[in-house]
């Protein structure tokens, strides 16, 4: 099997508008795109960024083999000036991107890239696919994560996942959006997510009692193990014979930390009896996780039941984001620079007005308020401008069509940070500790109105004054040509 290059990993009408840019000599000029999306999730508040090393480690590792450019060749549509330039392809461009771990909202440029056409044209596949799938796992993770209100969560859904790199990768977007671990080996491996795992029902059934199971566990591994208690009958073998493990294997050695699994039936009736039983032995530091095709909703209600559960273990409805499974990043051209060097915004319009793009190369503010330290709203404006914080700085109302939100006491953040300038690499990749890390302060900048489950208030993202003109003039250009 030949080895994967995903430069290659591309839809092919991005060869045909390459090979097209290069015949009219577009190749060599710089064109602007953005990487934003219209809705969130789960009809949530906002959506968490998540995907950029692996967009940074595609650009630095971005090339076409000679293999690759005979497979074009073969195809019998590509010019051979076309196929020489492939080979000798380099990412000479710049690329700015939000932090991952950052929260964002619909319609702001997440990534903003300027490159030659052919270069911006031909990483569009790769870099969406990178931003849409962790960012929608790192978002529907958090969703978890909230809902076990401040209860552990950890991502077990490798199995259920859709392919290897949604398991892998799926894994650390989790833990981006708040997950304590997973049960994926090889995420620990390559980015240092904490994996961890006990047993499956079938290391009890390979023993001759569950009683010999257990007490066979806790021997090899007495620090901290979980025992799956529902093999055979939860309550009435499965916790009893946990305890008399307990007791008999790690309380003599003083050891005090355990826990047992729920893996079916009614986790809330069960974790109650469970932990009583688990109390009147005296067993008050064995935690009780749970796991089951739970998700968000599942464990709210749990919650509201008052069930005794201290660790979910969440898999397949967290690994796919099951009730809303696609994110919809899209990634659309907004300038391009004419024979003077000058830059000229772009706009698609539609008749579906949710559609109709923002224009131009731009900024990214977000506004905080300096009492509360909360994030006030975001302001989308024209690269050249910029926002002064020691003077009242008025903004629109997002369901207004005119300046109605004035901000005084307030402090100027820009969100988009350079990643790469003229093909060069010049962002200090973060650790994944230090990405959670960051998602969890910036989730605390935000109003808890905004973090509503069902009908969270809407954030206010505004486009500047000179942005918006622009952008009704060049409505207004294209509403004239029709």
């Amino acid at each position: 099997m030949k080895q994967e290059n995903f430069a290659m990993l591309c839809d092919f009408y991005e060869f045909t508008m390459s090979n097209g840019y290069f015949k009219n000599g577009f190749y060599e000029k710089n064109v602007w795109f953005d990487v934003f999306f219209r809705k969130v999730p789960d009809d949530g508040g906002f959506a968490i960024a998540a995907g950029l090393e692996q967009v940074i480690d595609y650009i630095r590792e971005l090339h076409f083999k000679d293999e690759d450019i005979e497979y074009l060749r073969k195809k019998g549509i590509f010019d051979e000036g076309f196929l020489k330039y492939l080979k000798n392809f380099k990412f000479s461009g710049d690329i700015y991107a939000v932090p991952e771990g950052t929260p964002v909202f619909p319609n702001e440029p997440i990534m903003t890239i300027k490159a030659p056409a052919i270069e911006a044209q031909l990483i569009e596949t790769f870099v969406l696919l990178s931003i849409n799938h962790q960012t929608l796992i790192a978002t529907k993770a958090n969703r978890i994560v909230r809902a076990a209100q401040g209860r552990a969560v950890l991502e077990f859904g490798s199995r259920r996942a859709q392919g290897a790199s949604g398991a892998v990768l799926g894994a650390r977007a989790a833990y981006i959006g708040g997950c304590a671990g997973t049960a994926c080996t090889l995420t620990d491996e390559l980015y240092g997510v904490p994996a961890g795992g006990t047993m499956a029902h079938s290391w009890i059934q390979m023993f001759d009692s569950e009683y010999d199971a257990f007490k066979a566990y806790c021997e090899l591994y007495p620090d901290n193990p979980t025992l799956l208690v529902d093999t055979y009958n939860t309550l009435k073998s499965g916790v009893p014979n946990a305890i008399k493990v307990f007791k008999e294997v790690l309380l003599p050695q003083g050891k005090t930390k355990c826990a047992i699994r729920l893996d079916s039936g009614d986790i809330s009736y069960l974790s109650k009896k469970a932990r009583k039983m688990l109390d009147d032995a005296g067993l008050t530091e064995c935690t009780i996780t749970a796991s089951n095709a739970l998700d968000e909703n599942l464990i709210r209600d749990l919650m509201m039941q008052g069930a005794q559960v201290d660790t979910f273990g969440v898999g397949e409805r967290l690994i796919t984001s099951a009730k809303s499974p696609v994110f919809g990043g899209v990634y659309k051209l907004v300038a391009v620079e004419n024979e003077s060097g000058e830059i000229v915004p772009k706009i698609k319009v539609s008749e579906n007005t949710a559609k109709i793009t923002n224009p131009h190369f731009k900024k990214l503010y977000r506004y905080y308020d300096r009492e509360s330290g909360k994030a006030l709203a975001d302001e989308i404006c024209v690269y050249d401008e910029t926002v002064d914080d020691s003077k009242p700085h008025t903004i629109f109302d997002p369901n207004a069509t005119w300046k109605t939100k004035t901000l005084t006491d307030f402090t100027a953040r820009e969100l988009l940070v350079p990643i790469f300038e003229n093909g060069e690499l010049v962002y200090d990749c973060p650790s994944i500790g230090e990405i959670a890390a960051y998602c969890r302060e910036q989730l605390d900048l935000l109003w808890d109105e905004v973090k509503r489950f069902e009908n969270p208030h809407t954030y206010y993202v505004d486009l500047s004054e000179k942005l918006y003109e622009i952008k009704n003039i060049l409505l207004s250009v294209a509403n004239a040509s029709l």
